[in-house]
């Protein structure tokens, strides 16, 4: 058996925190999740979050901890976690282009012929996440499991046996890494109007950013905008009408229906993720816009690092 850690402290409460400290109290350790920002205020519950490998390095990596993760969330919507869809959709590309570097991740990937003007695109079905009921799930897993979790904002990492550093962009300060930089997305959530298939489409030549549509049970996601080192947390009503234009050129269906809400999340994007141990403490931020797709991979790697 593997020598336990009499405390591991998890620093933040996102996804990929909440993700990590259940997957270590299932292995055994005792575990208290420290947040400035508890789950509901986190970027990861503005996230449209489908499983989809976003801003996130290195690419081999991502997609092995991506492949974990699909499975996961496929057996957890099996098993009847609601927060959790398996929907089939399409993401469309402006050239013909090979397949995606993570294509060996999803167990089948169907190409498709585009509508105008994309030149290509596949289909395949992929886990969509509501993530303010799935966020409270995992929650109540954590403290279902032994586990704590506490609103507290750090001035430096806290002294434990061990702690596993979560704070996304907050690890600027908490870790002293420069490299990790916001990356502004913006959405406009809808009511659902009866959509079971999502989109993703490739930002044209003057876009920043990918155009979604993210149907959940009772509303559908919006989106979006990737805004390089852009702290504003404000939406924006011009961004608004130019996510509303784009997602009614890309499924006409959504034009008109009623908005529920404008939400903007800080994606904590860095050149490559950053998971690795460094005495008593283990690293794990900087998963850009894929938390979600990457979070129960990356969990299972911090267990191993733990348990070493």
């Amino acid at each position: 058996m593997p020598e336990r850690a009499d405390r591991i402290v998890v620093v933040g409460a996102g996804v990929i925190g909440l993700s990590c400290a259940l997957r270590l109290l299932e292995a055994g350790h005792r575990v208290d999740v420290l947040a400035r920002d508890l789950p509901l205020e986190t970027t990861s519950s503005v996230a449209a979050a489908i499983w989809s490998p976003y801003l996130a390095f290195p690419q081999d990596r991502v997609s092995a901890w991506g492949r974990g993760t699909y499975q996961e969330l496929a057996r957890l919507a099996d098993a009847g976690v609601d927060s959790i869809a398996m929907l089939r959709g399409a993401e469309l590309l402006r050239a013909r282009t090979a397949d995606p570097w993570w294509a060996e991740a999803v167990p089948a990937l169907q190409r498709i012929v585009p509508p105008t003007p994309y030149a290509d695109g596949w289909s395949f079905r992929a886990p969509v996440i509501d993530m303010p009921r799935y966020l409270a799930w995992l929650a109540g897993r954590v403290l279902e499991s032994g586990g704590t979790i506490t609103r507290i904002a750090l001035a430096r990492l806290p002294e434990a046996p061990l702690v596993v550093n979560c704070s996304g962009l907050g690890s600027r300060k908490l870790a002293d890494d420069p490299a990790i930089t916001p990356v502004r997305g913006q959405v406009v959530v809808i009511e659902q109007i009866g959509l079971e298939e999502w989109w993703l489409a490739e930002a044209g030549p003057a876009g920043t950013a990918p155009t979604y549509v993210i149907p959940r049970r009772h509303e559908i996601v919006l989106g979006g905008t990737a805004d390089v080192g852009d702290w504003s947390r404000t939406p924006s009503s011009r961004t608004a009408e130019d996510i509303l234009r784009r997602t009614a050129e890309l499924v006409p269906a959504v034009e008109g229906a009623r908005i529920l809400r404008h939400k903007v999340g800080l994606r904590p994007a860095r050149p490559a993720i950053r998971l690795e141990r460094v005495g008593d403490i283990i690293h794990c931020y900087g998963h850009g816009g894929s938390g979600v797709t990457v979070s129960w991979g990356c969990a299972e790697e911090v267990v191993r690092l733990a348990e070493k």
